[in-house]
């Protein structure tokens, strides 16, 4: 029997639902909390500045802000044990949070690469590890991973190998895991964004050269806009991405398409 088509705005409501995205105080984090709201999740939101918290708090009264500091391991124990008693069990995972340090290797120290592999891997996997087990008692959930287009190619000229290192172990942590959970009704994928006009890339997109680089190597010849994320989102955070796990969606113009 044909399964009913669904209305786009059946497909993509996630009412009921409650979501966890990380890094969530600006740029791509703080977009997708609104998405997620605005198709009626309850939404947890996570970072370390606590005032841009409180204002993104504001934009819905389906958001929630739990400031946390996700390089130190009992404070995402904390941060996963807050949102269960506050909005109930976590159905989507969406791990955003990372920082990069554009530098050469010779300028690294061990302390910064060991920063990078905390941040943008080590956080990803634990929550991955502390929400996992109750979507697996419960049979279904999705987990979105944020990668990025420095996890399935090289930065450089934009020199960074702890952030590069970490992405692409994430990008394969989650063909794992979507491996893993693949029969036990939770979904992992990945996002991999490219050049994305946030503050995380000012430093380049502030100077001519850096501005060039993205608009000479991104086929659409421009840095995305922060909206530009919202399909893919969706797609993997409803019922619409139902058949798909261990992906990379690339949202990166093209880039990784050369």
């Amino acid at each position: 029997m044909t399964p009913l088509i669904k209305t786009p705005a059946e497909l993509f409501d996630l009412s009921g639902k409650t979501a966890l995205v990380t890094g969530a105080s600006s740029g791509i984090g703080r977009r997708i909390a609104l998405v997620l709201a605005a198709a009626g999740a309850k939404v947890a939101v996570t970072a370390r500045r606590t005032e841009l918290l409180s204002e993104i708090e504001k934009e819905s009264p389906l958001i929630t802000a739990f400031p946390s500091d996700l390089t130190i391991a009992t404070d995402r124990e904390k941060l996963v044990k807050n949102v269960h008693e506050n909005l109930g069990p976590v159905d989507i995972l969406v791990n955003n949070a990372g920082a990069v340090n554009a530098t050469s290797i010779e300028n690294e120290s061990l302390e910064d690469f060991e920063q990078m592999i905390e941040l943008n891997l080590t956080a990803s996997w634990h929550l991955m590890k502390l929400v996992g087990v109750s979507m697996v008692q419960r049979g279904h959930g999705s987990v979105i991973n944020i990668a990025s287009i420095l996890g399935v190619v090289g930065a450089t000229p934009a020199k960074d190998s702890g952030y590069s290192a970490a992405k692409g172990g994430l990008v394969n942590l989650t063909r794992e895991m979507g491996l893993q959970w693949a029969r036990k009704g939770v979904r992992v994928n990945a996002i991999c964004p490219g050049w994305f006009e946030t503050e995380m890339i000012e430093a380049l997109t502030s100077t001519d050269n850096g501005s060039s680089f993205i608009t000479t190597n991104t086929p659409m010849m421009r840095v995305g806009q922060v909206n530009e994320i919202d399909g893919a989102v969706l797609l993997l955070a409803s019922e619409a991405g139902s058949f798909m796990t261990g992906s990379l969606v690339m949202v990166d113009g093209g880039w990784t398409a050369r």
